[in-house]
């Protein structure tokens, strides 16, 4: 009897978030390439580098090689690299001197690294905007389409949006990233619905870091960077701070910008996954423990009934697992996995779940949150999901 109410309970689940969850599997949003824009409005771009010598120019180049007809300035900061990073940076060709490398100062006390970077250079580019100027907030790895600013521009005038943001193509090239890289585009959608955060209506907020224009009337609205300094998670923090004070937001997939950070090896996307999953949860042992039990039902239970239940409960954790792989199906297209890679899908959420696990037990054993060489060890703000 246990089994058949576990199984109709992981069923449940399932056509819940199939059908009432803001549709998060689908394979879009995508913005088509914009053509001329009637307007084109300042652009400053920011880019906070630190050890990223390896993709650095490349970024920038692509940055420099925007076709945009309105003026774009590029500033990237140089957060206290010890690979080049800034020499690196300096030397791509810049003929019509459009580019800026700052050289980052010490990060005080209660800011993340990452945005005592990005305030360092959006304090700069505040100097030279005006009041209708849009900042882009992109990292040192990605690659921008030479149409990607006047997509992201002609997104923003269109709709009158606050915060064009977009989910950057990921690499999936090594045996860990074909495995595991699909289901965090995933898993993320899952976290924050694109529907419901593009949704004005809805009180969920969300952004992906790679990707993020927002308006200078908008940043300065929510009191700029320094409103943001300890997060750990800025992207979803910018979008909930920005959706709060009445700004309205767009998350969307890109085909005009893709990283190229690799991940070799499991253990680096354990890392990546470690770094802001516990804070995710706002560092609660019980959030903790509710999430476990959730993912259990979810992933585990379906696929532990659909092959050694039986009756009715093999059927509900058939039908649970086939929903759960159904939905996965546009995400691997995305990434042009076959979809035989859905199957072992409650086993890549387990991997997930561990590396949430050992995030939490990093945090109480006062390791903290490690990143770039620099470890925070005491709470900051999470940021994340409104709900």
């Amino acid at each position: 009897m246990w089994r058949d109410l576990l199984g109709l309970a992981a069923l449940g689940a399932w056509l819940k978030l199939v059908f009432a969850h803001g549709r998060f599997w689908r394979y879009g949003p995508v913005l088509t390439p914009a053509g001329a824009l009637a307007r084109s409005p300042e652009v400053a771009i920011v880019v906070p580098a630190r050890d990223e010598a390896e993709t650095i120019a490349a970024c920038v180049e692509s940055l420099l090689g925007q076709d945009y007809d309105g003026p774009v300035s590029v500033f990237v900061v140089d957060d206290r690299s010890g690979d080049g990073t800034g020499a690196i940076a300096r030397a791509v060709p810049d003929p019509r001197a459009r580019l800026t490398v700052i050289e980052g100062r010490d990060r005080p006390a209660g800011w993340s690294g990452k945005l005592w970077a990005v305030h360092q250079g959006v304090q700069a580019a505040l100097e030279r905007l005006g009041a209708d100027a849009f900042i882009l907030l992109t990292d040192a790895d990605i690659i921008h389409d030479p149409a990607h600013l006047r997509t992201l521009v002609g997104k923003a005038q269109a709709e009158r949006l606050d915060l064009v943001s977009e989910m950057v193509r990921l690499k999936c090239e090594s045996a860990a990233e074909r495995a595991l890289v699909p289901a965090f585009v995933y898993f993320f959608a899952m976290l924050y619905p694109f529907a419901r955060i593009n949704d004005p209506a809805s009180p969920v907020a969300g952004a992906a870091g790679g990707t993020m224009l927002v308006r200078r009337m908008a940043l300065e609205r929510i009191g700029g960077i320094e409103a943001l300094r300890g997060a750990l998670i800025d992207d979803c923090t910018l979008a909930a701070h920005v959706k709060r004070t009445g700004g309205a937001l767009y998350l969307g997939h890109s085909e005009l910008a893709w990283s190229k950070r690799p991940y070799e090896g499991a253990g680096d996307i354990w890392r990546m996954i470690a770094r802001t999953a516990y804070v995710q949860l706002r560092y609660s042992p019980l959030l903790l423990l509710g999430t476990v039990l959730g993912l259990a039902l979810v992933w585990f239970a379906p696929m532990g009934l659909a092959l050694f239940g039986r009756g009715r409960a093999r059927l509900f954790g058939a039908l649970a697992w086939g929903l759960s792989m159904a939905s996965f199906a546009p995400t691997l297209r995305r990434f042009g996995q076959p979809f035989w890679r859905a199957l072992p899908l409650p086993l890549v959420a387990g991997f997930y779940m561990a590396a949430t696990i050992g995030s939490a037990v990093d945090h109480h054993r006062g390791k903290g949150v490690r990143w770039k060489d620099r470890a925070y060890t005491e709470p900051v703000h999470g940021g994340g999901m409104q709900a």
